[in-house]
């Protein structure tokens, strides 16, 4: 791609590393931002370094947050004995938008995958173990994604919680093996939850 001008080339480049942004698609936006009001740049531009440098993570479930406690984990209506185990954020939303749930959640960061070099020491799972052996959760839902990832992640959960007595489930099969939660509808991501299934028998039935 032919460019008339460094600093588009040099913009068009920056956005293109964006998950899902190809050059073209690139070239599109910055000749769009462009074409707006220079405030508007200025308002976009301010809105990602606070979001960069001000952002904090949830001190309880590792959401991101604006404050050291995140709006879910503070609120005293949620049923604190009730913890839904997701890869991040992506999740949290989409569960929540299924209106189905008022337990907490616990967001771990990432699936165990030797090949992206996630490990089990790279993810929140030590702060998990940690939280349930203190005796406040009852049950866990585990609730990653139907992947070979998602899987060995929720099994190595389920062996970490041995004998700890905490009643562990994962969401019922409405979300087709290989899916990612983000992109399943409300309705069945909603009947998944409310259906869920004791993890052990989800794998001793495979």
């Amino acid at each position: 791609m032919d460019f008339s001008s460094k600093l588009l080339e040099n913009a068009v480049n920056e956005m293109s590393q964006l998950p899902g942004i190809g050059k073209r698609t690139a070239l599109r936006l910055v000749l769009h931002i462009l074409k707006q009001p220079e405030r508007q740049t200025e308002d976009l531009s301010n809105a990602l370094m606070k979001l960069r440098n001000s952002v904090q993570f949830c001190t309880k479930c590792h959401n991101i947050s604006d404050t050291e406690l995140c709006e879910i984990c503070s609120n005293p209506k949620r049923d604190a004995s009730l913890v839904c185990v997701v890869e991040d954020i992506r999740d949290v939303m989409a569960i929540e938008n299924t209106g189905q749930y008022r337990g907490l959640y616990h967001v771990l960061g990432g699936k165990i995958s030797p090949i992206e070099g996630m490990g089990p020491q790279d993810l929140t799972i030590s702060s998990l173990v940690h939280k349930v052996k203190e005796g406040e959760v009852k049950e866990l839902i585990l609730a990653l994604s139907s992947t070979m990832e998602g899987d060995t992640t929720n099994f190595y959960i389920f062996k970490q919680l041995e004998g700890t007595g905490v009643k562990t489930s994962t969401i019922a099969r409405g979300i087709a093996v290989g899916d990612e939660l983000e992109y399943a509808d409300e309705v069945t991501l909603g009947r998944s939850i409310l259906n869920r299934i004791p993890f052990e028998g989800s794998f001793n039935n495979n």
